[in-house]
């Protein structure tokens, strides 16, 4: 049988390609093939956010990631599909703190 690319299970991992993850067990993640994107978006009631998206992660640590975000910049935030969304303008306080973890990011 052919390896599994692409799965709606939530549980899939697209970077070690297994339902449940295994990357912790695999040792380190994998290389970045492409910059985080970090942009910022108004919505229909004035208000901004600001997106980050294309982070190879596991939905898991999407979720760790963003708490540590939130808490650093002292905003609100939350995960749509994927996505992580921060309350306000903090594009430059973003990509600073992803910077700290190790990505390369792109602001847009």
């Amino acid at each position: 049988m052919g390896e599994i690319f692409f799965s709606t299970d939530p549980d899939f991992c697209p970077h070690c390609k297994h339902i449940p993850c295994i990357c912790n067990q695999l040792g380190a993640p994998k290389k970045q093939t492409e910059p985080v994107r970090v942009c910022f978006v108004r919505n229909a009631k004035g208000a901004g956010i600001t997106l980050i998206e294309r982070l190879p992660l596991h939905p898991q640590g999407k979720e760790e990631l963003l708490k540590k975000i939130k808490k650093s910049l002292g905003c609100g935030g939350t995960l749509k599909e994927g996505r992580l969304e921060i309350q306000g303008d903090k594009r430059n306080q973003a990509a600073a703190a992803l910077q700290k973890e190790g990505y390369k990011v792109r602001i847009l």
